[in-house]
């Protein structure tokens, strides 16, 4: 299918991401994915993972494009998009063993990112792991250069957007009944960060 959309930086950092998912959702059985964007991860990580219910969620106007990547693949275990815009307050059941989210803290405004975990601490399960991927800030500070850059491009297309420090992303999961657990370097000056859900 010619309409399938492609986001090249998926292709490159996924294996990377599989890696960590392999250890940390070994033992998970149903997982949420926050912001599916294209659709590429979904397949990808749910054709390496069998054992996972794989549930894809975004804004409609990315579903076309995710569905006809579930679709071209024919994974049986990757489950067509949720309508979700996390600052609708959706309403989903808190049956889910983990959510995976990768690139979108820094693409929404920070109020979005606050909506974010409040649905993670409602539909994860106690004990339920959170898996956020992308670019974060350290105390206040970028890890590298390119990431400095790379804000600064952000922020001229939307004030709101920006890469977020980690210390405020563990204050929204500690108000959200999330602990964070571990924090992975992963290549391109990205890390993937988990929380486990208590209670």
């Amino acid at each position: 299918m010619n309409e399938k959309p492609s986001a090249p930086a998926t292709e490159r950092n996924r294996d990377a991401i599989l890696e960590v998912l392999r250890e940390e959702l070994s033992e998970i059985s149903s997982v949420l994915e926050i912001g599916s964007g294209t659709g590429q991860h979904a397949v990808f990580f749910g054709a390496s993972m069998p054992w996972l219910d794989w549930q894809t969620s975004d804004r409609s106007v990315n579903h076309a494009g995710i569905s006809a990547w579930i679709t071209e693949s024919a994974v049986s275990n990757v489950r067509p998009p949720l309508d979700l815009d996390v600052q609708q307050a959706p309403k989903l059941p808190n049956t889910y063993a983990a959510v995976f989210s990768a690139n979108t803290a820094h693409i929404m405004s920070f109020a979005a990112v606050t909506c974010m975990f409040a649905i993670v601490g409602r539909v994860l399960r106690s004990g339920g792991i959170f898996c956020l991927y992308g670019p974060f800030k350290l105390d206040g500070n970028f890890t590298s250069s390119s990431n400095e850059a790379f804000d600064s491009s952000l922020r001229q297309q939307d004030p709101q957007m920006g890469i977020r420090d980690l210390e405020s992303l563990q204050e929204l999961g500690q108000d959200n009944g999330l602990e964070m657990l571990r924090r992975y370097a992963m290549p391109a000056n990205n890390m993937l960060v988990v929380w486990k859900k208590l209670g």
